[in-house]
């Protein structure tokens, strides 16, 4: 497997942002401030919703999350009973690393050696995988009963967070001065993901939350 050849737009661009640069990327997202005071979350809309609430399709925006919805309801249609699932049960706590789609296009070029260009063929092609493998992508990426917002995870240096896929798990890693966290996963020949500091917190306030993250986490040696 060739090493991910990715450059984090968004970590690069947090380099020249000065102290903690933690501010909510939706319009749902609490201000970094007031999480400290927030009691814990409430709300019962699930990440399904928040995901699919601008309608499904794909774009040319890089920085979304087209493709990892589109794999999320292709993993709950064909296997309900997936614990996949439990991104659409807002009533069950848990924090989601959501890869935007620019990493899906680079996960894509790792395993192809090629560029694709539309979301829609980058899909194809890991959909191409089995529903299967992308669904234990897919629990790889979810950190089931917590609900870890931008102010715990920046505390929680060397933590090892067990996902929803069984035995596995990854670490939180943060890089200091700057407050930049790195997520390592169980592939050594690749590089690390990083939490895109200006998508936290999505879906803030409810039970479910979600960071977006620069490459794919990869629950084995590819």
């Amino acid at each position: 497997m060739q090493k991910r050849h990715l450059v984090p737009v968004a970590v690069a661009i947090t380099l020249a942002v000065p102290a903690l640069a933690v501010a909510p990327a939706s319009a749902d997202s609490a201000p970094a401030s007031a999480q400290s005071k927030a009691a814990a979350p409430a709300g019962s809309r699930s990440l399904a919703a928040y995901l699919t609430a601008g309608g499904v399709g794909f774009d040319n925006n890089p920085f979304d999350y087209d493709i990892v919805t589109a794999a999320v309801l292709a993993v709950v249609k064909a296997k309900p009973s997936s614990p996949v699932a439990l991104l659409a049960q807002g009533n069950v706590p848990l924090t989601a690393f959501l890869p935007e789609d620019f990493a899906f296009r680079n996960l894509v070029h790792d395993l192809t050696g090629k560029w694709v260009r539309s979301e829609q063929q980058v899909f194809n092609v890991v959909g191409s995988l089995g529903i299967d493998t992308i669904e234990q992508i897919l629990e790889y990426h979810v950190v089931p009963g917590k609900t870890i917002d931008a102010l715990t995870a920046l505390r929680s240096d060397n933590a090892v967070l067990p996902t929803a896929l069984a035995g596995k798990t990854f670490t939180v890693d943060v890089l200091k001065p700057l407050p930049l966290i790195r997520l390592k996963d169980n592939d050594p020949n690749a590089a690390d993901p990083y939490v895109n500091l200006f998508q936290l917190n999505l879906n803030y306030g409810n039970k479910q939350i979600a960071h977006g993250i620069t490459a794919v986490l990869r629950p084995a040696d590819l």
